[in-house]
């Protein structure tokens, strides 16, 4: 399987990346391929475990994404995206601007063929399970029609990559009632309780977490403050709890009795543990992680992109969007 990964992307760049190709080829015995400044990163890998792709060129966290993508064709996610494109890889892992990424992405790629715009689409742990929301940031303003078909990329990937066969497709809303919401809602709403998907509805926050889609759909303004507000609110509510296990020596008691269930759920809500999100979309696939990223989120970004192209995601989104659109308006 070939995988390249950005050895630019993160904020801890190139040693995090590094740290994770090693485990990578420890762990898959694959030879993973890095892309960034052969200079720098030459003398630091082993080349009978990495292969490194000169590009000495880097989208900075604070470049304006399409001018950068475009003055940039020898950056470190340039070159690897075009190996993505001419068949050299099968999938791109990045841990860099995620605005960048997809300009360079939309510059390099292009779209699917019938694709209007391109989402990010993350798994959300929820009661019982896990739920995939789309979009969360690629898209701040959206139109119904590019909703529509976040729910048909939503329920492909649902379904390749969670293993739900016809997946559940909800709208977020700010109520489960038909009819609530904004105007963008509103139409969307419509758009989608028309189309093929099993479409159940509006859904609020409550519902998704409570596990009752397997599939939320949502703007990509909406969506990056709901992914945002979760983080937020999960890691003070840890914390919170932390604090208040060391109070007493009767709840310190108790917090070590409990302390393998507290393990389970903070590794639940972990983001590390997700590593990167993919950009469904555009005509490859190419996984976007956090600037913040450490080895480990770097090896779990790594293991969702050999997910994916193992399912054949790529493929099933391509045959999915063509038979979306045949006979249709949108």
């Amino acid at each position: 399987m070939r995988i390249v990964l950005d050895a630019m992307g993160s904020d801890h760049h190139p040693e995090a990346e590094l740290e994770a190709a090693v485990e990578a080829y420890q762990l898959w015995g694959e030879r993973l391929t890095l892309t960034g400044p052969a200079e720098l990163l030459g003398s630091r890998v082993d080349p009978a475990q990495v292969d490194i792709v000169d590009a000495p060129e880097i989208l900075g966290m604070y470049e304006k994404p399409a001018v950068a993508a475009k003055k940039k064709p020898n950056s470190s996610m340039a070159k690897g995206m075009r190996l993505l494109k001419h068949g050299e890889a099968d999938a791109f892992v990045t841990m860099g601007n995620t605005g960048g990424a997809m300009a360079t992405a939309l510059f390099q790629l292009g779209r699917i063929k019938g694709v209007k715009r391109p989402a990010l689409s993350p798994v959300f742990p929820v009661r019982d399970g896990s739920a995939v929301v789309i979009d969360i940031g690629a898209n701040a303003d959206c139109r119904p029609e590019y909703l529509l078909q976040f729910g048909i990329m939503g329920s492909i990937y649902a379904e390749i990559f969670l293993e739900r066969k016809d997946p559940r497709v909800a709208l977020l809303s700010t109520g489960e009632e038909q009819g609530k919401g904004n105007k963008l809602v509103e139409a969307a709403e419509k758009l989608l309780r028309a189309s093929k998907l099993n479409y159940i509805g509006n859904v609020e926050p409550r519902e998704l977490y409570n596990g009752e889609a397997d599939v939320v759909v949502t703007d990509g303004f909406s969506g990056n403050i709901f992914l945002k507000t979760s983080e937020a609110v999960a890691a003070l509510l840890i914390d919170m709890i932390r604090n208040e296990i060391k109070a007493s020596p009767v709840t310190a008691a108790g917090g070590y009795l409990a302390r393998p269930a507290f393990r389970t759920v903070s590794k639940l809500l972990d983001p590390s543990e997700y590593g990167a999100v993919p950009l469904l979309g555009v005509d490859g696939l190419v996984f976007i992680g956090h600037g913040r990223s450490n080895a480990r989120a770097v090896m779990s970004a790594l293991s969702a992109a050999r997910k994916a192209v193992s399912r054949g995601l790529m493929q099933a989104l391509r045959q999915g969007i063509k038979e979306s659109l045949e006979g249709s308006d949108h």
